[in-house]
């Protein structure tokens, strides 16, 4: 007992001193990036898509130390509710209960873990959705866990 009481302050400091800041090693403290606002980026706020075509959705997507995983999610807005991260505002049509919206949730894994990356993906509107407004979100991850996403306000139509 005598002795795990004199060893124990010595444990202790060994348990501090192994916990100590090591500034060589890089702490990422920055979130990833998602860009919409170049030629290809798509779609633009307020675009209107029809139902039975089919849009190449491109987002660029940027992190300071390695990017892991993005996602696009499309989901009706038909009750007018924002995302805290929209920047535009579109006109939107009169509020309405959904029958049957587009739906889409999709997960994909940047294989390369680099620091820059081009989303594209090739969809059709589906010709029996609901028309009407809609969003288009596109959110990131970077390999440490950090997260970003951006909503776009899009309108289905005939």
């Amino acid at each position: 007992m005598k002795l795990k009481k004199r060893y124990l302050p010595v444990l202790l400091m060994l348990g501090l001193l192994g916990c100590s800041d090591d500034d060589s090693i890089d702490k990422d403290e920055e979130k990833p990036t998602i860009s919409i606002a170049y030629d290809e980026g798509f779609p633009k706020a307020c675009e209107v898509l029809k139902r039975g075509e089919t849009y190449t959705f491109r987002a660029r997507v940027t992190d300071n130390m390695a990017l892991a995983a993005y996602s696009l999610d499309i989901h009706h807005n038909f009750d007018h509710h924002t995302h805290d991260d929209q920047e535009e505002t579109c006109e939107l049509g009169p509020v309405k209960e959904a029958s049957d919206p587009w739906t889409l949730m999709e997960n994909y894994t940047i294989e390369e873990g680099g620091t820059s990356y081009e989303i594209q993906l090739e969809l059709t509107v589906p010709e029996d959705v609901d028309t009407g407004d809609y969003h288009c979100q596109y959110s990131v991850i970077d390999a440490t866990g950090w997260q970003s996403r951006t909503a776009i306000d899009i309108k289905v139509v005939e």
